[in-house]
């Protein structure tokens, strides 16, 4: 019993442990997933963006009423008569609606977007014609869409009730298309390009592949859109058709009774906009105002008279606005267009008036430009205290942390405009975030409203059945109020709230409504409208589209934001701004689609983003950077109580911007410049990698950017410049660059850099091994071009008469003395020719003709020196590959071997390459290229030739040539110990190269040598170094220190002159040896001669000898 209450309790022990395990795994999995769920919904979240944007986000609350029921079934009374009437209204009040809504969303945005998305410098010959054949399809539809609204017009008319304030919509509709075609100066000409593409088309429409009876058509349709549309007369075509009916229909021109009707709805329409206009409670009465104006030009056109009282009015009214904005950068000038359409009435006006109208406009514009800050500040005020109240709704704490930072930093009146913008967007960000609490509120409100109408229409129907007096008219008023309270009691749709408007309107004759009942019911039904669609008003009031055509503020405004970084957090709300554009572009026609438009759109904004803030950002950043590392060096004045301090960390603290199909993250586009900048920077100098490393953690403690370490190696490939890089550039290398003769390595001679960059023949191996060993004589044969230019140059100096007369000068004293001074060309005669030739002129940076020619030597010695050194290289890279050879000697033929094995032709083919490969590399590693003697060969019979006899005189230059080279040299050298490095150098043997090159190709050696120059200058030296040693020696038994000091410094100029002069006829005495010095040209010729002489005999034996050891001795 005992051992099975321990099995049990062991059980259950056993059975606790798993199950304990089993709940620590679930508790894990739940954080897991709480933990998931908590990503997803950060993610989905809207701190994204601080911007709401309605086409982006995936779900959006819509609170606009909608029912499927159709006018019919709404408009039911017995009285079947109103029910005619109210449904014709009604369907033609819809009809304008509709155009309205189609004029405004397509057409409007069709034209004004025509000849967008491409600039005249991208544009090539056609694409305008193109362009155009692609919008033809469009203006017939707008040819399609104004005939019909000819056609309601007309039908409006003859109904005789005149809605009147439905047809002034529909009238504004077509003012306004003729504005955009009038001002669209773009698609004028492109028309006129367009035909005149078509009058050739006309003269051969066979080669275009056209049909003549369909191009006739074509014409008549596009002379049609022509006078239709792009002539400016939409509006007055309309306004001029025959609205009497011809077969005695009805008559409206004479009818009086609704000219006076007419009159009246005009002068109570202009008296309910007049006095909002310019008030700060306006809405949309300009619009209100165009259509009236269009009204009154109509009931010009069919009644012929005017009311010159209600004509002034109209035109006092631009006193107050002197233009209105009809879309876009659509300006409308109302005086203008009165007087245009009604030229009978500009005559009742004088000259002074229309004057006193345009001083006006200007002083409006005057005035609005100072009082427009004043002006913003107050709405700035206004708006944001409707926000908080907004946000208390939400939340009761009041959360005024967002508006903390919207302060106007600027004064001028474009940022104040943009900031007025901004403040659109606030608006319509917070009643979006709102916008759940108003969707609760919003179905109460309008139920309470209906109840109010409802309850004044039951007190006035009551009051109609009370009276016992019967008459139709009677009737219509109480079917009309039953219509009415019928149509109330359902949704508020825009349908049933036009029908009750229509039904009201027949409902208050009679004076059903005292007058204190009708203006509280026409405000309830007013309020009705603007809580039903107060999300639609709101979306359009704030829409930015407009901006599209004032973009250039754009680049200005972020320059502000630069400035002032503390209002960075704005940019939302640009870009915000900036993507209302977007669906009006979709509309555009002339393109191949309207992404092309976008694209470029897209483009714009985000090259001047790059350019005006993002690449100043990045710099300033980086600057910032560098200068606190580097404080140490006392760069510039950097205290903020002088200077100023811009905090720039406000832009990394922004959320990504979200534009088009990107997010615009600024912390990660600064991070990313510099992250490359200081890699790219480091891997030019390794030895600056703890000043970038600096600047990494202070760009992570002082901007909070998450930089990314380099992991570059500390020491550098011994790769260096690219042989094509410096064969392409030859003639910049030589300049640039300083040769060593032994050491076989070009030097830098100055650099921006802490150190100078060098090349040796490993460096031009490894590019002959990337490049090919056919590169070398690419290389050479660039080098025997500059050379030839170089020696171009070299010929015109050795032609100047003043330098040709001194050495013949110099070469008769020679002759002359050189029995005296023992064959040896005196050292006074160089020194002369070097000083005096400093009086025929010198360069502003202080060079005489001297110091260019030797400059001019040098780089010719330079350019032997690759030309050695490309040898040398080959010959590396050569030995470099042939290494795994194992017997230059005995190498087999692979190509034999692979056919003795019967291998594949593709094998053999290899086989073939390969022993090809390796022939030349043996060939190359055994003999190389004398690239010198073909460089001497090519030159030489020119050189030698008796054209150029002046050449003749060169070896006697070179004697003030060393001079004037020793003196650069010591100056050189003597710079290595200063500060200031500018011009230092240790070694320049480009000269000794091209002095003996250029001896060799005048076959000038024995000529040069009969001189003996280098002699002279030594004893020239000794001797005066002997005499100072002598006077030192003097003077310090007369112990005279400063006389002395001032020796042993002469004496000390003097061993160092010497010096130099000895290293140069050492380089000189190598450089010889490369071009054979040992022999004159005549030798040369003799030696060739022999070799081709003893060719012959030297063949003859060898095949005798093979021809006798083939056959076998015979005993």
């Amino acid at each position: 019993l005992a051992i099975l209450i321990l099995t049990a309790d062991l059980v259950f022990d056993q059975l606790k442990i798993h199950a304990e395990v089993q709940l620590k795994n679930y508790g894990k999995f739940l954080e897991e997933y709480a933990s998931q769920l908590k990503r997803i919904e950060d993610a989905l979240d809207d701190s994204i963006g601080d911007v709401w944007d309605f086409s982006l986000d995936p779900i959006a609350l819509k609170l606009l009423p909608y029912e499927q029921s159709s006018l019919l079934e709404l408009i039911k009374t017995e009285n079947k008569v109103l029910n005619k009437v109210i449904t014709v209204y009604a369907a033609l009040c819809c009809e304008i609606k509709k155009l309205k809504y189609e004029a405004e969303t397509k057409f409007y945005n069709g034209l004004l977007f025509y000849g967008e998305g491409a600039t005249d410098s991208s544009m090539v010959e056609g694409d305008c014609q193109i362009q155009m054949g692609r919008f033809v399809s469009f203006l017939q539809e707008l040819s399609c869409f104004v005939t019909r609204c000819y056609e309601v017009v007309v039908n409006v008319v003859h109904q005789l009730a005149m809605l009147y304030h439905l047809l002034c919509k529909l009238l504004t509709v077509l003012i306004t298309l003729d504005e955009i075609i009038d001002n669209h100066g773009t698609l004028k000409d492109h028309w006129t390009m367009y035909k005149r593409l078509l009058k050739s088309v006309h003269h051969n429409p066979s080669k275009f592949g056209i049909q003549e009876d369909k191009l006739k058509p074509f014409e008549k349709l596009l002379l049609k859109l022509e006078c239709q549309l792009l002539d400016g007369m939409i509006f007055q075509a309309c306004i001029e058709q025959q609205f009497d009916s011809i077969n005695g229909g009805v008559s409206v021109s004479k009818n009086s009774a609704f000219a006076e009707e007419f009159a009246h709805a005009l002068r109570t329409a202009f008296a309910n906009v007049e006095g909002k206009l310019g008030e700060p409670s306006e809405i949309d009465q300009r619009d209100k105002y165009v259509g009236i104006c269009g009204l009154f030009v109509l009931h010009f056109q069919i009644f012929r008279t005017i009311d010159k009282k209600f004509y002034k009015s109209l035109l006092d009214v631009c006193k107050k606005v002197p233009a209105i904005t009809l879309t876009a950068n659509i300006i409308w000038f109302a005086d203008s267009f009165l007087i245009q359409k009604i030229p009978a009435a500009a005559k009742l006006l004088d000259k002074k008036s229309i004057h006193t109208i345009k001083t006006q406009r200007e002083n409006f514009l005057q005035q609005k430009a100072q009082s427009l800050t004043k002006d913003m500040q107050s709405y700035y005020v206004f708006v944001s205290s409707w926000m908080t109240k907004m946000e208390s709704i939400l939340s009761k704490e009041q959360r005024m942390d967002k508006f903390t930072n919207d302060h106007e930093t600027n004064k001028q009146n474009l940022f104040t405009l943009v900031y007025g913008l901004i403040f659109f967007l606030f608006l319509i960000t917070t009643s979006t975030v709102v916008s759940m609490v108003v969707a609760d509120s919003v179905t109460h409100i309008s139920q309470h409203l209906q109840y109010q109408a409802l309850h004044s229409i039951s007190v006035a129907k009551k009051r109609v059945i009370s009276d016992k007096k019967y008459s139709e008219q009677r009737l219509d008023v109480l079917s009309a109020l039953v219509l009415a309270e019928n149509t109330l009691n359902g949704p508020s749709t825009k349908q049933r709230r036009l029908i009750v408007s229509l039904a009201l309107s027949v409902g208050t004759q009679m004076k059903t409504f005292k007058d204190e009942e009708l203006l509280p019911l026409q405000l309830v039904l007013k309020k009705l409208d603007l809580i039903s669609e107060l999300t639609e008003r709101v979306r359009a009031q704030c829409d930015c589209c407009f901006l599209y055509w004032h973009r250039a503020v754009f680049p200005i405004y972020l320059d502000d934001v630069y400035e002032n970084a503390v209002d960075s957090a704005r940019l939302h709300y640009m870009f915000s701004a900036l993507r209302d554009c977007v669906p009006a572009m979709m509309h555009a026609r002339h393109l191949e689609s309207y992404e092309v438009l976008l694209e470029c759109y897209d483009k714009e904004i985000m090259e001047v983003l790059n350019e005006h803030l993002l690449d100043k950002l990045c710099k300033e950043i980086e600057k910032d950077l560098r200068l606190s590392v580097h404080t140490h060096l006392k760069l510039d004045d950097r205290n903020p109580f002088r200077v100023g301090m811009k905090d720039l960390a406000h832009f990394f603290f922004l959320n990504p911007i979200r534009f088009f199909n990107r997010f615009i993250d600024i912390k990660a586009h600064v991070t990313h410049y510099l992250d490359k900048t200081f890699y790219n920077l480091t891997t030019v100098a390794l030895h600056d990698w703890a000043t970038y490393s600096e600047m990494r953690n202070l760009a992570t403690q002082r901007y909070g950017l998450s930089m990314t370490e380099a992991h570059l190696p500390s020491q550098t490939l011994e790769q260096g410049l690219d042989v094509l890089e410096i064969m392409r550039n030859i003639h910049v290398f030589v300049s640039r660059y300083l040769y060593n003769l032994n050491n076989q390595i070009f030097i830098e001679r100055t650099s921006n850099n802490k150190h100078l960059n060098t090349i040796n023949i490993r460096h031009v191996a490894n590019s002959i091994r990337t490049h090919g060993t056919g590169i070398m004589n690419t290389t050479v044969n660039f080098t025997y071009q500059f050379l030839r230019k170089k020696f171009y140059i070299f010929s015109q100096f050795m032609y100047d008469e003043h330098i040709k007369s001194r050495l013949i000068k110099d070469i008769r004293f020679f002759r002359e003395v050189k029995d005296q001074n023992d064959h040896k060309y005196p050292f006074e005669r160089a020194d002369k020719f070097n000083r005096g030739i400093r009086k025929l002129g010198i360069t502003p940076d202080g060079q005489s003709y001297l110091d260019q020619f030797r400059q001019l030597i040098s780089q010719i010695g330079n350019a032997m020196g690759y030309v050695r050194m490309i040898r040398s290289g080959g010959l590396h890279c050569c030995s470099s590959a042939i290494r795994f050879v194992p017997d230059l000697e005995d190498i087999v033929n692979f190509e034999e071997l692979v056919k003795e094995e019967g291998l594949s032709e593709e094998t053999q083919k290899a086989a073939r390459q390969l022993d090809s490969v390796l022939s030349d590399l043996t060939r190359n590693f055994a003999e190389g290229t004398e690239y010198f003697k073909m460089l001497v060969d090519v030159f030489a019979p020119e050189f030698r030739s008796p054209k150029n006899m002046h050449l003749r005189n060169f070896y006697i230059i070179v004697p003030p040539l060393t001079l004037n080279f020793v003196e650069h040299s010591i100056s050189c050298k003597e710079k290595l110990n200063k500060k200031n490095k500018s011009g230092a150098a240790f070694t320049d043997d480009g000269f000794a190269m091209g002095v003996a090159y250029i001896l060799k190709l005048l076959d000038q050696y024995q000529e040069f040598d009969s001189l003996h120059w280098f002699q002279s200058v030594r004893e020239k030296y000794v001797k005066e170094i002997r005499a100072v040693a002598k006077q030192q020696n003097v003077q310090s038994i007369n112990q005279d220190e400063k006389l002395l000091q001032t020796m042993n410094l002469t004496h000390k100029r003097l061993e160092v002159c010497l010096q130099e002069f000895e290293l140069l006829y050492f380089s000189l005495s190598s450089a010889r040896i490369f071009f054979r010095a040992d022999k004159t040209a005549a030798e040369e010729n003799q030696e060739k001669k022999e070799r081709e002489a003893s060719y012959l005999p030297t063949s003859f034996l060898i095949l005798l000898m093979t021809a006798f050891s083939a056959k076998p001795l015979r005993m």
